[in-house]
């Protein structure tokens, strides 16, 4: 949805969970624990990421190498909460997303800390939300994978990202909240632009 509300304003795109993805499969790449805070840092301050911004191609790459399917596997998404609980990693990152969106004109920027500790002065934020099941339907059609095993998935990632000591997953006290349980990918879209219009103009 925030891909495709960048590619309607014709603004930039940065997707910050990928980047979160990235380093992990650097850790796991590298047989890294991912509970290892000390090793899981060291590695994230020797990797170099790219993150492309057009909305119409984004792309993640890793050293060099693009990334962008490996870092959805299964692998990573059971290893990305612990290694973006790491406080080294969630500052190395969010350095390098405030420079992403300082050196663009106008961006969507979608992450679970946007608008709570990377750009806390944004025009807009916006706290999109759903019911835990259609979340779970919406991800599984989305990675053709088991729904009960990824309502699973999402319900630990949830309580762990909520739960670290680094920039905990939490609404900005002055987001708009959106429930997007009964609405469909175009309508999401269409209330989207219309906040953008009533703020930003």
């Amino acid at each position: 949805m925030s891909r495709r509300l960048a590619a309607e304003l014709h603004a930039g795109y940065l997707d910050t969970g990928a980047m979160y993805r990235a380093v992990t499969l650097a850790v796991l790449t590298a047989g890294a624990d991912p509970a290892d805070s000390e090793a899981v840092a060291k590695i994230a301050g020797e990797v170099t990421l790219d993150s492309g911004t057009d909305p119409d191609a984004p792309y993640i790459r890793l050293n060099g190498d693009p990334v962008d399917g490996e870092i959805r596997g299964p692998a990573v998404t059971g290893a990305v909460s612990a290694v973006s609980a790491v406080p080294a990693v969630r500052a190395l990152l969010v350095a390098r997303q405030r420079e992403i969106i300082a050196d663009t004109a106008r961006i969507v920027v979608e992450g679970r800390d946007i608008g709570s500790v990377v750009a806390p002065d944004a025009n807009l934020k916006v706290y999109l939300t759903a019911a835990a099941h259609t979340r779970a339907r919406r991800r599984s059609a989305e990675h053709d994978t088991d729904l009960s095993t990824t309502a699973e998935a999402m319900a630990r990632r949830d309580k762990l990202d909520s739960s670290r000591a680094a920039d905990p997953l939490a609404q900005a006290s002055d987001a708009v909240v959106l429930d997007t349980t009964e609405l469909g990918i175009d309508e999401v879209v269409g209330r989207l632009l219309d906040l953008v219009g009533s703020v930003c103009g």
